[in-house]
C-alpha cells in the first residue's frame, strides 16, 4: 500500500515553518508497511489544495493531509475536500458540542468563527483531538483512504498513532517495513559505492546511498511479513557491508561521530585535550554536545593568535617564524602541548585557513592540519577541504574526529600512519 503526504501552509513554502511533520509520518508508516513515494506541500489555496488531492489520489492508495483544519479563513482543508467528494460541509453536532464545552470551561464563549472547525464533509467522519480543538477528518475517495490532520505536533502526532496507524496497518495487510543506517567516514560516496554495487542493486531489503556533509549514509530497508523477518533481512545486508567496508563504519542509526569518539575513549579508559586554532571551539563544542563527556574529556585551547599558541600550548617560536602557523610543525606541537598541559592520554591540535581570504598557492583557503598525539607519539595529517568558511570548520573537526576514533578503536597513533 502507497500513500501521500500532502502539507498544506503557505509558511511552509515561504520557509517560515520547518515541515518535521512529513518527515515523522514517513517513518511511522514504513513501520506499518506502507510506502511513502511522495510528498506535496501547497499552499493556503483552494483550487490548488483541490488539485493536490486528486492528484495524489489518482497515484496512491490513500493520502494523509497535514495542517489547514483551524478556524481561520485560510484554513482551507475541509472545503478542499468537501469540493473533492463533491459535497456540502455540514455542522457535526458531537464536535460542535465539544467545542462549545471546551471553551466554557475556559470562561468563554464559542463564536461562528471557532464553529468552523466542527463542519465536515457529509460522508466524512471526525477524528477526535483530546489536545487542541481542530478535529481531524476522515473520509474516502473512490474507496480510497482520506486523512486531514491538524499541523501542531502535539495535536498530530498522537491523532497518527490513535487513529491513522491503526487503520492504515490493517489495509497494509500486516506487512512492515523497517530500516537501519549505517553511518561511515574517511571514505568517499563513489569509493563505498563501487565496493557494494552488487549489494545496492538488491530489491529487498535495499541499499541505498545517501551523502552527508563529512561522512558517508548507507539505509538498509527490509519489507517483510513481520518485524523479526524484517530484522533478520536487515541484519544480514548488514553483515555483508560490515564484511567489505566495515573499518569505515562507526555508528548506526542517530550515532554521530563525536558519541561515537566519546562512547570509545570512555571504553578504554583515556581521557581528551584539544588545541584549536581556526574552527574556533566547534570541536570541543561537538565533543562538550555528548552526555558523558566530562568522564573523558579534560578541555581545550582556542589559541587563534601566535602569541596564545606559545605561551598556553608551547609551540616554539622558531616554529612558527619559520613555518608558519598553518603548518605541520605547528599542528604537531599543538596537539603535543595540549596534552601534556593539561595532562590527557590524548591531544589534537587543528590550525588552517577557513576562508574566505587569507589564502595563497602555497596555503589555500581549505588547508588545515590535524595533528594528533598519544603516549606513544603523533601524527599530523594534511588535508585541503572544499566549502566556504563554515564548511572548511566543520569538515575539519570531522576528519579530527575521525582520526581520534581511529586512533583509540585501534591501538594508539601508530595505526593512524597509513590513512
Amino acid at each position: 500500500m502507497t500513500v501521500e503526504v500532502i502539507s498544506i501552509g503557505t509558511e511552509l513554502l515561504l520557509g517560515q515553518i520547518v515541515d518535521t511533520n512529513a518527515a515523522w509520518l514517513s517513518a511511522r508508516l514504513a513501520e506499518v508497511g506502507v510506502g511513502v513515494y511522495r510528498r506535496t506541500t501547497v499552499g493556503d489555496n483552494l483550487t490548488r489544495i483541490v488539485a493536490a488531492l486528486r492528484e495524489a489520489l489518482e497515484r496512491a492508495d490513500g493520502i494523509v493531509a497535514i495542517g489547514g483544519l483551524g478556524p481561520t479563513d485560510d484554513d482551507l482543508t475541509r472545503e478542499a475536500i468537501a469540493e473533492l467528494l463533491g459535497e456540502p460541509l455540514v455542522l457535526d453536532e458531537g464536535e460542535a458540542a465539544r467545542l462549545h464545552e471546551f471553551f466554557a470551561t475556559r470562561g468563554r464563549t464559542v463564536n461562528e468563527r471557532q464553529l468552523r472547525q466542527a463542519m465536515r464533509p457529509r460522508s466524512a467522519q471526525t477524528i477526535p483531538n483530546p489536545h487542541g480543538t481542530a478535529p481531524g477528518l476522515y473520509a474516502e475517495w473512490h474507496s480510497k483512504p482520506i486523512f486531514a490532520l491538524p499541523g501542531p505536533p502535539n495535536e498530530f502526532q498522537p491523532m497518527v498513532v490513535d487513529a491513522v496507524l491503526p487503520r492504515l496497518a490493517q489495509r497494509a495487510g500486516g506487512c512492515v517495513i523497517r530500516s537501519r543506517v549505517l553511518r561511515l567516514c574517511g571514505i568517499g560516496e563513489s569509493d563505498a559505492e563501487a565496493q557494494l554495487q552488487d549489494l545496492i542493486s538488491s530489491s529487498n531489503p535495499t541499499l541505498a546511498p545517501l551523502a552527508k556533509l563529512g561522512e558517508v549514509h548507507f539505509r538498509i530497508t527490509a519489507r517483510a511479513d513481520s518485524p523479526d523477518q524484517a530484522e533478520q533481512m536487515i541484519a544480514e545486508m548488514e553483515h555483508a557491508v560490515r564484511a567489505r567496508i566495515g573499518a569505515y563504519i562507526f555508528g548506526v542509526d542517530e550515532t554521530t561521530l563525536e558519541q561515537a569518539v566519546v562512547q570509545s575513549l570512555i571504553e578504554a579508559g583515556q581521557s581528551l585535550a584539544i588545541a584549536e586554532s581556526c574552527t574556533g571551539g566547534l570541536l570541543g563544542h561537538r565533543i562538550t554536545s555528548v552526555a558523558g563527556s566530562s568522564e573523558v574529556f579534560l578541555g581545550g585551547v582556542i589559541s587563534y593568535s601566535n602569541a596564545l599558541k606559545e605561551a598556553l600550548l608551547g609551540v616554539p617560536r622558531e616554529v612558527l617564524q619559520a613555518h608558519g602557523a598553518v603548518s605541520e610543525p605547528t599542528a604537531q606541537a599543538m596537539a603535543e602541548g595540549a596534552r601534556q598541559r593539561l595532562g590527557s592520554w590524548w591531544g589534537i591540535g587543528i590550525t588552517g585557513i577557513a576562508g574566505p581570504g587569507g589564502g595563497t598557492p602555497e596555503k589555500p583557503v581549505g588547508l588545515v592540519y590535524v595533528g594528533v598525539s598519544d603516549p606513544t607519539g603523533t601524527v599530523v595529517k594534511r588535508q585541503v577541504f572544499p566549502g566556504d568558511r563554515a564548511t572548511v570548520k566543520y569538515r575539519a573537526t570531522q576528519y579530527a574526529l575521525w582520526l581520534l576514533y581511529k586512533g583509540v578503536k585501534h591501538g594508539g597513533c601508530a595505526s593512524l600512519s597509513p590513512l
